[in-house]
């Protein structure tokens, strides 16, 4: 039997979620979680000792700025526990390359940062980028299959707790999902919130925030406000490169 408990979790973060391990929430998430790892363990993606990844590459005392996904990927190879990132190993322009990466890559080459050599954003992570994804585990092939198992509650709780905390942080809100969020971050000081339309697919220039503009001649100016804000708060900016290399898998 393959089990799901609070120890998974980093201390730092157990300690911000508090009480929420009492919640009958909670049960009902370790139950869920337990039953789908019982049941088809092999076609879960990430792999369960990834399912906190994002939490133990940035501690709480470094976060800097979130980037708030959705799924973790459901296509084999791909889901590492952090949100939009992927193994190294996979060709940019390969059909495996997300076009979320690819339109992220845009971004950053429109802002003057360099273009993504690779999807492995273990990189970010490690500077202060938490890498949220808003459920974190997913059945192979079925996207959405598990955000119904109760893992909003713990994001949830998380993100509210996280924001009430932590003055200063960048929040990059990509999406309706992402945006669904606005309500926990915004009652909390002195918060950078950006939003845009999510970069995936045709959605990219969309709504009348779009993450890059129609046309392709300019981006949202993301990472570039992020790194300003850092700078005016005391705090040092994030190298959005990406390293060359299969440095992390």
């Amino acid at each position: 039997m393959h089990s799901f408990s609070a120890a998974d979790i980093p201390e730092d973060w157990r300690t911000l979620l508090g009480d929420y391990f009492e919640s009958p929430e909670w049960q009902q998430l370790q139950t869920n979680l337990r039953t789908e790892l019982n049941k088809e363990f092999e076609k879960i993606c990430p792999e369960p000792q990834n399912f906190f990844k994002a939490l133990s590459l940035t501690p709480l005392n470094q976060v800097k700025v979130v980037i708030l996904g959705q799924d973790p990927y459901h296509s084999p190879g791909l889901a590492q526990g952090l949100a939009f990132s992927i193994p190294s190993n996979i060709p940019t322009n390969s059909r495996q390359f997300p076009s979320s990466l690819r339109n992220i890559s845009k971004a950053l080459a429109l802002e003057s940062f360099d273009a993504l050599n690779n999807g492995d954003l273990h990189s970010w992570a490690e500077q202060g980028v938490l890498l949220l994804n808003t459920a974190l585990s997913v059945k192979l092939g079925e996207a959405g299959s598990h955000a119904n198992l109760g893992w909003k509650s713990l994001i949830d709780r998380l993100i509210s707790a996280l924001a009430q905390q932590k003055p200063h942080l960048v929040w990059m809100l990509w999406g309706g999902h992402a945006q669904s969020k606005l309500p926990l971050i915004e009652i909390a000081p002195d918060q950078l919130i950006l939003q845009s339309s999510h970069p995936s697919g045709l959605g990219v220039y969309k709504t009348d925030r779009p993450f890059i503009q129609p046309g392709g001649k300019e981006s949202c100016g993301h990472f570039t406000k992020a790194n300003k804000w850092l700078l005016e708060h005391g705090a040092s900016p994030i190298c959005w490169t990406v390293p060359h290399g299969d440095l992390f898998n």
